[in-house]
Formats: structure tokens, sequence, C-alpha cells
């Protein structure tokens, strides 16, 4: 069953109006002109709903049901993928996967959130909010891909990390704050992508990188918009107006000039049109940018990092 947001309504049912000329077209009964009327009717359409968007918008297609997650964009940059499971502490954490693989034949280490689809799965992976051992077995994994000269690719996708009770027991807040120290004194590249959401600190605990980018549609903040929204009005209702004062699209994280090094562009429509055709996209920013990482000695990378994130404060005395 195809999923679609309530702004994409009207471009959906004008492509299912040219999937099914196409179906009765024939030899004899030719619409191939009618055809090419609606086509280019969707292309207007899709460029004045796509260049309109608002914040909450563009958080629904951050969230959308069909975009990819970490395990898609595995399969269509990377090769031999090989999964580690567990933190040799407590458990594994599907909603964080974490393994190595090969870029163009280059050894690396992949570490992402993993949402789901369906509902199943979606429980499964906790929605893609990890716990604590998630983000140990993500620090396990990184520092094997320090013991082994080894660059880092981070794909940041989830609504944050899981507040339960045993979550906390378990020392999340402790988990994420480690992982901020440790990622910050890593000594190989580490490239982080925001797909999907940025949320808060579950977002960050695997964001703390050389190069920072967002997808098109992607949104960064340090809380959900619905989450603002019940703090400050108590009414996670108005979450698209919490949206707009959070300013945590792709272009207004941008706009500071300290955070993101490049916005990746989408295809038409937002990358859950084409996973083949996002993927093939970040692939080629991901290689620019660990091809300029890779200039850099071990010590410079640190230093890179360090001062990246230094400039995001302003210290007053």
């Amino acid at each position: 069953m195809q999923f679609f947001l309530d702004f994409e309504k009207p471009l959906v049912e004008l492509e299912q109006k040219i999937r099914e000329l196409r179906d009765y077209s024939t030899d004899s009964v030719d619409f191939s002109s009618d055809i090419k009327k609606l086509e280019k009717k969707a292309d207007k359409l899709r460029d004045d709903i796509f260049s309109n968007l608002t914040r909450w918008q563009r958080t629904q297609l951050a969230r959308h049901q069909a975009r990819p997650h970490t395990q898609d964009y595995i399969k269509h940059i990377f090769t031999d993928w090989f999964e580690v499971h567990g933190d040799r502490n407590f458990r594994d954490d599907p909603a964080l996967v974490c393994g190595f693989a090969r870029l163009d034949g280059e050894p690396c280490v992949v570490i992402g959130h993993q949402k789901g689809r369906d509902t199943k799965e979606k429980v499964y992976r906790n929605f893609g909010m990890p716990n604590p051992e998630g983000y140990r077995k993500a620090l396990r994994v990184m520092q094997m891909a320090e013991q082994f000269g080894l660059p880092v690719f981070t794909f940041v996708d989830t609504p944050g990390a899981f507040p339960g009770i045993g979550a906390e027991e378990r020392g999340q807040a402790e988990a994420i704050a480690r992982n901020l120290r440790e990622m910050a004194s890593l000594t190989v590249p580490i490239i982080v992508t925001v797909t999907g959401e940025g949320g808060s600190g579950g977002a960050l605990a695997i964001a703390v990188g050389n190069k920072v980018m967002m997808m098109q549609y992607s949104v960064y903040a340090v809380i959900s918009p619905e989450g603002c929204a019940a703090i400050l009005w108590s009414d996670g209702a108005r979450g698209p107006e919490a949206a707009e004062a959070l300013k945590l699209t792709a272009m207004d994280i941008d706009s500071l000039g300290v955070i993101v090094d490049d916005i990746v562009p989408e295809p038409d429509g937002g990358a859950h049109n084409d996973h083949v055709a996002a993927a093939a996209t970040l692939k080629e920013y991901l290689k620019k940018h660990l091809e300029e990482l890779q200039k850099l000695s071990p010590e410079e990378l640190v230093e890179q990092r360090y001062q990246k994130f230094r400039a995001m404060s302003v210290i007053e005395e």
C-alpha cells in the first residue's frame, strides 16, 4: 500500500492518472499526447508543492514512512557489509546498526539509526530510539575503527534516545555523554549524515564528526516539535507552530554557518521517491569529504573536529 502525506495527495492522484493512461495505451489507442500534458502538469505541481514547504511539512517528509533508512543506504552505497551485535555488557540494540563495510573497495565502519517500516519492525527497532546499549555498541565499533585506522560513516535518523525507565536505570545519559567525549578524540575521519530526524542527544551521540551533512528534507533539533509544544504550551498538537520556532530544517541549520558542511540534494519529491538516486548522490558527497579528510594527520583530524564543535558556542567574559 502506497503511503503519502496530505500535501502530496494532489501529486499522487495525478501520477496515478498518468499510470492508468499508460496501462490503457495500445497500438490502436494512443494517449501519448495526454500523458505528456499530464506529466508537464505534474512537474509544475511538484515544483509548486516542494518549493513552498513549511517547516512542519519538511518535518513530516523527514519522517516519511517510505524514506530510506540506514540499511537502505548501506545496500546502495557500500559493499561487503558485516554487522556487529551487542555492547558486551547488556544486550544488542536493533535501533542502532553498526558494522564494517567497503566504500568503493576501501574498508570503513558504518553506524546508523534504523526505524523500521511496518508495525512489527518498528516495534523491534524501537522506532529508531536507542537504549544505552545501542550507544555503547556504537562506541565499541568506533574504537575498533580507530584501532584499525578505518573511517567512520554515521547516519542519523532518530526522534531521540529512548526515555524509558530501563534506559535511565542502565545509564542513558552517561552512555550519550561518553560517546560525545570519545568521538571528540577519535583519530580517524568521521563523516556524519542526518538522513531523517536528528533528535537531541539521541542524534548527537553518533554525530560528533569532522564533516556533518544533512539530506535536503531532513531536520535537526534539540527536541521534537510535539515535545517542544507540550513543554511550552502543554499542547502537543501545536507541533506545527513549534516547528516554525525551532527552525530545524537543513536550510535553517546551514544558515547558522557552524554545523552543516553540506546539504545533500534529494530526488524530486524527496528521497522516499527514489532510494537508488538518493543513495547515489549521497555516495558522491561521502567520497568527496572522505578524500578531503584523508589528507589530514590523526592529530589534525582531532583538532579540526574540536574546533568545529567549539565554534558552535560563544564565550563572553
